[in-house]
């Protein structure tokens, strides 16, 4: 038996909260019913997180957090979410080595690449001053922190996905492109 839930699209939340349902297996835990207060306050962070920033940087970002994760649920919502946005199948190929493909993503874009795999991989290097200062010289304070936030909350989407078991293609998109 599975049960359903809603999880936040990847689209911009700012205003009303949009959701899509998806399926977690059977005998897992649904944070969505469980704890609806700690959902929603999540939905909130996500959306503020993402406020400001612009939309092919958040997809770009999500996408590799969730390659990091080996979160296929996400990575399937996150590249369609990138489509959609005009995002090429070239750069979205490239994303996991990226550093040998510099020249298909901006100064910003790399910045924010590595930022986010810091920050996803904190325990093994923490997050080097290098990778930091970067970072703070394309993003202004404000911006960072909600680059910051953006990575967070990706990371717990997509541990709460792997942990409730969902599977790629089980969310409104569908599994096919």
């Amino acid at each position: 038996m599975t049960t359903t839930t809603q999880i936040p699209t990847t689209t911009q939340i700012p205003t009303t909260t949009q959701t899509t349902t998806a399926t977690a297996t059977a005998g897992r835990v649904d944070i969505a019913t469980a704890a609806p207060a700690v959902f929603k306050a999540l939905i909130g962070f996500d959306a503020a997180s993402r406020a400001g920033l612009d939309p092919t940087l958040v997809e770009l970002v999500q996408t590799r957090a969730s390659q990091l994760n080996g979160c296929a649920y996400c990575l399937h919502m996150h590249t369609k979410d990138a489509r959609k946005r005009g995002e090429s199948e070239e750069r979205l190929y490239l994303l996991t080595a990226w550093r040998e493909a510099r020249h298909f993503y901006t100064a910003k874009e790399q910045a924010a690449l590595a930022f986010t795999e810091a920050v996803t991989l904190v325990s093994q290097a923490g997050v080097p001053d290098d990778v930091y200062a970067e970072a703070a010289a394309h993003f202004d304070d404000g911006e960072l922190a909600r680059l910051l936030g953006l990575v967070l909350t990706i990371n717990v989407w997509n541990r709460i996905a792997l942990t409730s078991g969902r599977r790629a293609g089980t969310d409104a998109r569908g599994a096919t492109n």
